[in-house]
């Protein structure tokens, strides 16, 4: 497992006892920022588009990884594990989904039971490290996660690790918040109560993208994909409880180059 710190017992707090996926913020046992498509001015989003703006984050990472029928597919830090049913269902793939959090599975085996039998066998969870996965060499043909690095301390071990589980051609994906290369990174943790408290650690992409090619992956992309989450996320937060917090300052933040949501892709 990681090394525990302040920051890491806070993030174990957030997913575990204090159930982050029960707020309003996010819905339908989805975690994630979404990937939305247009939406029309001066009208409230409804629920259904919420939740389906989250399922499509998952299918932009499931996609890149250009999978093929009957592939093994490993989720980092999958949650609820309702985005790795949807990959297992709609792929036709057999996806993994591991967690740090013994008590955010039991959420998941209980949410996913119906989508566990009727799958047989190529939906399933287990309990994890991002940085020592138990998954032997060579053994996986594609390793995605979806909004969960920002969370992690060392994303060189997850680098490092995830090529090791590759398959030779296998492929990696994830999509979640880094700076862009070259942004200042003190007016953050000014504006973002969670970058401010460690739970969310906001590095260059860039850096990243360098741990990727140091760990041996070739290909390596980084796609901007800012412009299908942060406006339209202000939206729907403007619709919830949260709306006069420091929830509305994502948005700030993009718009004043200090960070983006992106696609980042490599393969082994």
């Amino acid at each position: 497992m990681e090394p525990e710190s302040d920051a890491q017992a806070q993030r174990d707090l957030m997913y575990g006892q204090f159930d982050l996926g029960s707020l309003s913020i996010f819905s339908g046992s989805f975690i994630n920022f979404g990937y939305w498509g247009d939406l029309e001015p001066d009208r409230e989003i409804t629920a259904e588009e919420r939740v389906e703006s989250h399922a499509e984050l998952y299918r932009q990472v499931a996609t890149s990884l250009e999978p093929e029928p009957g592939d093994r597919l490993l989720e980092l830090g999958c949650g609820l594990g309702v985005g790795t049913a949807l990959v297992a269902s709609e792929y036709d793939v057999l996806v993994s989904g591991m967690d740090r959090s013994a008590t955010q599975l039991e959420r998941a085996l209980t949410i996913n039971a119906e989508a566990i039998e009727a799958l047989g066998g190529a939906l399933s969870f287990v309990q994890g490290s991002v940085t020592d996965l138990s998954w032997g060499d060579a053994s996986v043909d594609g390793v995605y996660a979806v909004e969960v690095l920002q969370h992690v301390d060392d994303l060189a071990a997850v680098a490092r690790e995830v090529y090791r589980v590759l398959r030779p051609g296998g492929r990696f994906a994830t999509a979640t918040f880094f700076a862009p290369d070259g942004a200042e990174a003190a007016p953050v943790a000014e504006l973002l109560e969670t970058v401010a408290s460690g739970a969310d650690v906001i590095r260059p992409v860039g850096e990243f993208a360098a741990d990727l090619t140091a760990a041996g992956f070739a290909d390596v992309a980084v796609e901007s994909i800012g412009e299908h989450v942060w406006r339209q996320l202000d939206r729907w937060i403007a619709q919830t409880e949260f709306r006069v917090s420091w929830a509305r300052n994502w948005l700030r933040c993009y718009e004043n180059g200090l960070i983006d949501y992106y696609l980042v892709t490599a393969r082994r």
